[in-house]
């Protein structure tokens, strides 16, 4: 009788963790918070049993109040363990990329998706006098940088609609601001593997980008950023060696 309590118990506290994990990626999709009773029809869960796990999460900082209206969102404990990921994952990749920047003596970045925006968190600098170069923290539009559209090509077409607003943002005259223009563009990069921004976000500069995954799936984008001097004419040696040192890298993830 005894072993069959314990059973249940950890029976119970599994599905607890499990409901709790599935509010928390709920709450990933809406980074603008949703209330108890939309989060309870996300999940399929009653709203009692929603507010009882919100509450503790809250109390230990993974949701807080979105709004005075009540609303909920991820909170910062999410986001520092989401730092110690990416610092962790950054160490990983690090040798890879600085390999794949002096064999194409470019600056290499890698970066990761952030709500709407893609988000540098690191950088290899190559020692040229002219170079394209972003600070680590710094946030890019996803619509036009290579490295935004290596990531919305690696989504669900339904995220990437969700992730993009109705109007995209004019930068040059490069930019794609017609959504199923950039819709299109996309089903190239998945196909190939590859995307490209020709001075699509800054007069001048170019890029080539692809994705990784590490264990988790969690996906990075590695990018080459570089003026469009050296730029045009060099694409497909830029290509093969950042194909080469992604595939390297999830060969890396994949032992």
């Amino acid at each position: 009788m005894k072993n069959d309590k314990q059973d249940q118990n950890k029976t119970s506290n599994i599905q607890v963790i499990s409901r709790a994990a599935n509010i928390l990626r709920t709450l990933r999709d809406h980074p603008k918070g949703l209330s108890l009773a939309q989060i309870a029809k996300e999940v399929g869960l009653p709203r009692s049993t929603v507010q009882r796990i919100v509450y503790t999460l809250e109390q230990e900082n993974f949701v807080t109040q979105a709004s005075t209206y009540g609303g909920i969102r991820l909170g910062p404990e999410i986001t520092m363990l989401a730092d110690a990921v990416h610092r962790d994952l950054k160490e990983e990749i690090r040798p890879f990329i600085t390999a794949l920047s002096n064999e194409v003596n470019e600056t290499v970045d890698l970066s990761v998706l952030d709500n709407d925006k893609v988000l540098f968190v690191d950088q290899i600098i190559a020692a040229h006098p002219l170079q394209a170069t972003s600070q680590p923290g710094t946030a890019f539009p996803l619509h036009c940088t290579a490295n935004g559209k290596a990531i919305l090509a690696a989504l669900p077409v339904s995220e990437v609609e969700r992730l993009l607003p109705n109007s995209l943002t004019h930068y040059t005259e490069q930019t794609i601001t017609n959504r199923d223009e950039l819709l299109k563009e996309l089903e190239v990069v998945r196909k190939e593997g590859i995307a490209y921004a020709k001075e699509e976000h800054i007069h001048g500069i170019c890029a080539v980008g692809a994705i990784v995954t590490d264990q988790m799936k969690n996906i990075h984008a590695v990018s080459i950023p570089l003026p469009a001097a050296r730029f045009y004419g060099n694409e497909e040696k830029l290509v093969t060696a950042l194909l080469r040192t992604c595939e390297r890298i999830n060969r890396h993830f994949d032992i």
